[in-house]
């Protein structure tokens, strides 16, 4: 059968056409070059079937990765590994916080501002020359959702109430401007037009287009700290715990390795893939 025959199952249970385009694409924004990914397009292709997920072509694409080098498995689980980030959400919005300091804001996370009429608990706030932005973080644990128009309807309403106090307010400095709607999955037509028509500000994984939250990731080098392959789940959750959200992070910090009791040996391996990983 020819594989341009073949569909596969997304996790949203949508039915596609398997593309070697795209899954080369997700290889190689790894860095891997072609002498590591063509062996991997091989083998997957030798392994396809018809209905097959695309969970089961990460699995096997993951694994050959990782048997190879192990930071380009780390890029390669990035999205997976922003659902990890979970179940509450709050690891998100401090990595929302992080990647917008690392492009040149001051943030405050997880503060409640008075508006013209309720108060509201708003996820990120950021600073930058004269003008403030707030933020609202929607985190999914589960890939497949996606964020519909009533997420940017409510959070719309939400920033103009806001506005409307602190703009009056002579003790502010700089002015409130702008509210952003930040998710991990993706958000649907109806809410992008809504987000346009408004002038509200939606950043997704693939949204805007070039400028996602994946580019922005790779742009700056702030993986989470749940990319890397090396640490175990019991240990990530201890570093996000400890707001050790970023890979590097955990570069400056490196006596939290010893704290969870790691051994020399695999210290320097850990430390080696993330300082790969952040370049």
């Amino acid at each position: 059968m020819n594989i341009e025959d073949i569909d596969i199952i997304k996790y949203s249970g949508e039915k596609v056409k398997f593309s070697l385009d795209k899954l080369r694409t997700s290889l190689k924004r790894t860095g891997a070059d072609d002498a590591v990914v063509n062996p991997i397009l091989d083998k997957v292709q030798d392994e396809l079937y018809q209905n097959i997920s695309t969970k089961e072509i990460y699995n096997r694409a993951f694994s050959l990765l990782k048997k190879n080098k192990s930071h380009f498995a780390s890029k390669y689980k990035l999205k997976k590994a922003i659902y990890e980030l979970g179940p509450t959400g709050f690891p998100f919005e401090r990595f929302v916080s992080a990647i917008l300091k690392y492009s040149g804001y001051k943030t405050e996370v997880g503060k409640t501002l008075q508006g013209k009429c309720v108060s509201h608990e708003i996820d990120v706030i950021a600073h930058k020359n004269t003008e403030s932005t707030v933020i609202e973080c929607k985190f999914h644990s589960e890939q497949g959702l996606k964020c519909n128009v009533k997420i940017p309807l409510y959070i719309n309403s939400r920033f103009k109430d806001v506005k409307a106090n602190w703009n009056k307010n002579s003790k502010n400095k700089v002015l409130l401007t702008a509210g952003w709607v930040v998710t991990n999955t993706r958000f649907t037509k109806d809410a992008l037009q809504y987000g346009k028509c408004c002038g509200l500000y939606l950043l997704s994984w693939d949204y805007p287009p070039d400028n996602g939250l994946k580019d922005r990731i790779d742009r700056l080098g702030l993986y989470p700290i749940t990319v890397s392959t090396l640490l175990s789940q019991r240990e990530k959750q201890f570093l996000l715990s400890r707001s050790v959200v970023l890979c590097r992070d955990l570069i400056n910090d490196k006596f939290y390795l010893d704290h969870l009791g790691v051994s020399e040996t695999r210290k320097k391996k850990i430390l080696s893939e993330i300082s790969q990983l952040c370049g």
